[in-house]
């Protein structure tokens, strides 16, 4: 078997503690999201309002850190945000 070396054990020491944070993050990110949809799928404007502030404070969030790519969050922002004009308007 080959010699494992520092600098590896280090570098995989890192990836799980990363792996950790992200998955964390993904998840707040899913849950706050789901939070949203349910309050538009109720028809109940006001709680998606709020709901959108949250999710949309997660997923720049995320996008921050680096779990997700910039243009990805924002592209989930606009759609929810977009999902939140429909319901608002059909009302």
């Amino acid at each position: 078997m080959a010699k494992r070396l520092k600098s590896g054990i280090k570098r995989h020491k890192q990836s799980l503690k990363r792996r950790i944070r992200n998955r964390h993050v993904r998840s707040t990110v899913k849950s706050s999201v789901k939070v949203f949809r349910s309050a538009i799928t109720e028809n109940n404007v006001e709680t998606a309002t709020v709901a959108l502030t949250a999710a949309s404070s997660e997923l720049a969030r995320a996008a921050k850190k680096g779990v997700l790519h910039r243009k990805t969050a924002s592209r989930k922002i606009g759609r929810l945000a977009k999902a939140l004009h429909k319901a608002a308007t059909s009302k």
